[in-house]
């Protein structure tokens, strides 16, 4: 635990390394038009489906285009490095689970949320090898578990334990990103993995990896959200609004169009068209505005991981949230 705090402690020299492309957090960076003006960044993972549609279909380079702007995609492994990006400055707006804000938050980013998703509990999972013995999260007690630190695979392994009688320190959590966990998950110097997708229906197909929770079954509603800088969505709010905008045809075009939306953004991110459809036939559309009730769910998740130790100081998520995003 102490080791994530360190991380979080220090992340304005990770910034540092994002904004000189010294990492490999942010995987590529693609500009939508090389011309000059206002300039809008986005931060995107491979299971962003919805940006990736739009990037795909041009769509909302368009639109920003009529507003006087041109836009810049650049892709994360996770969320806890796109929001170190966001906080360095090096993008205005992105996508990550609802870890990610808290832990960016506690760190002393200036972020906002401007909506979020309806939740999506069977997209993340906790994997163990196919041969293994274990079959429950009860088992996971003294065992090496990878996962993201900050991510919602995160917050999926703190629920799945409290929810089995295991405390935190019942399990020897090792934190890594998402490639660095399957070749460790794969070469069993750890006992099991806490993963999202596309990255967990990859792991599936490919090892026949069994899955002994999901958040359905942990009772995490794992939901989305939208961020963008304070600054960026106090300045630009005709930007933050035609991205929402955007967002909310994207998704109701994804839901009538699952298989399409697999084949768009296998096109994008090189993930098998096969395994997109899994993760696309299990995700649940819909971008909402941040309520009371989603600010009370962060706020009660922040809590938690505070309780834990897993962020240095409690914080308010409200803070984190402009009245004009909020219904």
């Amino acid at each position: 635990m102490s080791r994530i705090i360190y991380s979080w402690l220090l992340f304005p020299l990770i910034l540092g390394l994002v904004l000189a492309g010294c990492g490999e957090s942010a995987l590529s960076s693609d500009s939508g038009s090389s011309g000059g003006g206002k300039v809008v960044r986005i931060g995107y993972q491979k299971g962003s489906s919805s940006l990736l549609v739009l990037k795909s279909q041009g769509t909302l380079e368009k639109d920003l285009k009529q507003l006087g702007y041109t836009l810049q995609w650049t892709e994360f492994q996770a969320g806890p490095p796109l929001l170190e990006a966001l906080g360095a400055g090096s993008i205005d707006f992105g996508t990550t689970g609802a870890p990610p804000p808290i832990f960016a938050q506690a760190a002393g980013a200036d972020l906002v949320y401007v909506a979020a998703t309806k939740p999506s509990p069977k997209t993340q999972a906790i994997l163990v090898p196919k041969t293994s013995d274990i079959k429950s999260v009860a088992d996971l007690k003294g065992k090496k578990v990878a996962v993201q630190k900050g991510s919602s695979a995160h917050a999926l392994l703190v629920q799945a334990l409290e929810k089995a009688g295991l405390k935190y320190s019942d399990i020897q959590p090792v934190y890594l990103a998402p490639s660095d966990a399957k070749a460790a998950f794969e070469g069993g110097s750890v006992d099991a993995w806490s993963i999202w997708d596309p990255y967990y229906a990859m792991e599936v197909a490919e090892t026949g990896a069994r899955v002994i929770a999901d958040g359905e079954s942990a009772g995490l509603a794992n939901r989305s959200f939208y961020l963008a800088s304070r600054k960026f969505a106090t300045e630009h709010k005709d930007a933050v609004d035609a991205i929402l905008k955007a967002l909310e045809g994207a998704e109701g075009w994804s839901e009538a169009h699952r298989d399409e939306v697999a084949k768009l953004v296998s096109s994008q991110t090189g993930v098998d068209e096969a395994v997109q459809r899994e993760v696309e036939h299990r995700r649940v559309y819909g971008i909402i505005p941040v309520s009371d009730d989603i600010v009370r769910e962060q706020q009660e998740l922040a809590d938690l991981f505070y309780s834990l130790g897993l962020i240095p100081k409690k914080i308010n998520v409200r803070d984190a949230v402009l009245p004009e995003y909020q219904h």
